[in-house]
């Protein structure tokens, strides 16, 4: 279990340690969820995995561009392996279960609010910020509620940052039940006016 910064960072550093090992490729991970918001020192709760959301590539420009992290590339996967024996994690606990966001459509400027960390020469992870994890963990609360909606409340969204993520949560799930459960979850939270304006 990673229950708070210093133990992601420690998982997270020796999978950076792993990967030099298997060869000379370089990864840049965008990672969300639980292990991101310890990380970010956001919220300090258990969490089983390391959800990633994307790997980033070099454009033509020298920029960054994001593309699915599903299917995890295998030399990934194996130095995960052995990190996960190493410290008797999970087998899947390096994953890309959010990856659908990615071409559903992230929030706009999410790429340039990434929070950086180096993990050795062979890892790099990019965190998603604050901002962005209050639009994943909205729409996860209206979707599932428990942690996410305890995550949601732990991070202090303001009725801006609330409005702005509903909006968000509607690009990913179009459905009038998903909307209705998302307005009843709004005035949950104490912003009636944002659910009425929805």
């Amino acid at each position: 279990m990673l229950n708070n910064s210093n133990e992601v960072d420690r998982v997270l550093a020796a999978l950076g340690e792993q990967l030099t090992t298997l060869g000379p490729e370089r990864f840049d991970l965008v990672v969300c969820g639980g292990s991101a918001l310890n990380a970010l020192g956001l919220i300090r709760r258990t969490t089983k995995d390391v959800d990633v959301l994307a790997i980033l590539h070099q454009d033509r420009q020298g920029g960054l561009r994001a593309k699915s992290a599903a299917p995890l590339p295998a030399i990934l996967l194996q130095a995960a392996e052995r990190v996960g024996r190493d410290f008797g994690l999970p087998p899947d606990w390096l994953n890309s279960g959010p990856t659908l966001a990615l071409t559903l459509g992230m929030p706009k400027g999410w790429l340039e609010r990434l929070a950086v960390r180096l993990y050795g020469d062979a890892l790099a992870v990019h965190f998603l910020s604050r901002y962005d994890q209050i639009h994943f963990k909205l729409y996860a609360a209206v979707d599932q509620s428990g942690k996410h909606y305890q995550d949601l409340l732990a991070l202090q969204p303001t009725p801006a940052e609330l409005e702005a993520s509903a909006r968000w949560t509607l690009t990913q799930d179009v459905s009038e039940p998903f909307k209705d459960q998302l307005k009843k979850m709004l005035i949950a939270l104490g912003v009636p006016d944002v659910a009425h304006r929805l």
